[in-house]
């Protein structure tokens, strides 16, 4: 096989989050359709790298740690804003005790669901819940999974369309810090901060760009399952002119309804991103090697 037939998907979430697989099913999962390497990006939490790079010595795939953090614009909207973390290092302690409060602020968000469809009469044990997703990061998959086995909806997408999205009776909004802290949050852990989903987020005025990347952004998400061809092509070419890397990936959640099959792997994202990261990496190493 040739090195233009290697491929990567670097946007991935496992059921440390809001995703359904483990990760090691995803890693075997990417294995079986032929992926070179993955990242686990889970929202606000690294709980799940270790187990992933695990299963990618057994399954033969190279696993990037990665994490993709909530963050919110300063603007009259309060725009939403994902920035991707990669090669951060998920053992760092004061790493750790940062993503903490996340945890913390989800948890405390669950029962403020939970009182919210109480009210609705939509009754949920909240304990078991909880105690069922462990030390992951819990979020409204969860609840919308609990209602499905409740029956109080037909499907996972019914419960987010009458509950649980935006402005629907039951929604509660995540805990955010602003774009330039969470960039600084990935640097201090020694990793590379990427714009996740720049076209679903509508993020294409280069002015935000530019203010991100003197805020130390590194990279945009070109590849994405939302981003049409010519999207992509776009982004690739922002990516150029901005001297930024362009990275992809399936942003895979799992696989709903019947006979689907999940996104990882659809991308094809060339092998050749992880090689820009890891040189960026390197790069960063270096630097930092010479001010100790």
């Amino acid at each position: 096989m040739s090195q233009k037939e290697f491929f990567v998907d670097l946007h991935i979430h496992t059921n440390y989050s809001d995703g359904i697989f483990t990760p090691e099913q995803v890693v075997e999962y990417a294995s079986r359709v032929g992926l070179s390497a993955i990242s686990i990006t889970d929202h606000d939490t690294v709980d799940g790298v270790q187990e992933a790079i695990d299963a990618g010595k057994k399954y033969g795939v190279e696993v990037i740690s990665g994490i993709e953090l909530s963050a919110e614009l300063d603007n009259v909207t309060k725009t939403e804003m994902h920035i991707l973390g990669y090669y951060v290092n998920w053992k760092s302690k004061s790493f750790n005790e940062a993503l903490s409060v996340f945890k913390k602020v989800r948890i405390q968000r669950a029962k403020d669901i939970f009182e919210k469809l109480k009210t609705l009469n939509i009754e949920l044990d909240p304990e078991g819940l909880i105690s069922g997703v462990g030390e992951k990061v819990i979020g409204r998959l969860h609840f919308a999974k609990a209602m499905l086995e409740k029956n109080y909806v037909s499907s996972i997408s019914e419960a987010f369309q009458k509950y649980l999205g935006l402005d629907k009776p039951a929604y509660v909004p995540k805990h955010y810090i602003s774009p330039k802290d969470a960039i600084s949050l990935i640097i201090r852990a020694g990793g590379i901060p990427v714009l996740a989903h720049p076209y679903y987020g509508h993020y294409s005025n280069r002015n935000i760009f530019k203010g991100l990347i003197n805020d130390g952004l590194m990279g945009i998400e070109a590849w994405h399952s939302s981003h049409p061809q010519h999207i992509i092509k776009k982004f690739i070419s922002i990516a150029e002119d901005m001297n930024l890397i362009a990275t992809g990936g399936s942003d895979c959640h799992g696989a709903y309804g019947k006979n689907a099959t999940p996104l990882i792997g659809k991308m094809k994202v060339p092998y050749t991103v992880l090689e820009a990261l890891e040189a960026k990496k390197r790069q960063i190493e270096e630097k930092n090697s010479t001010l100790l």
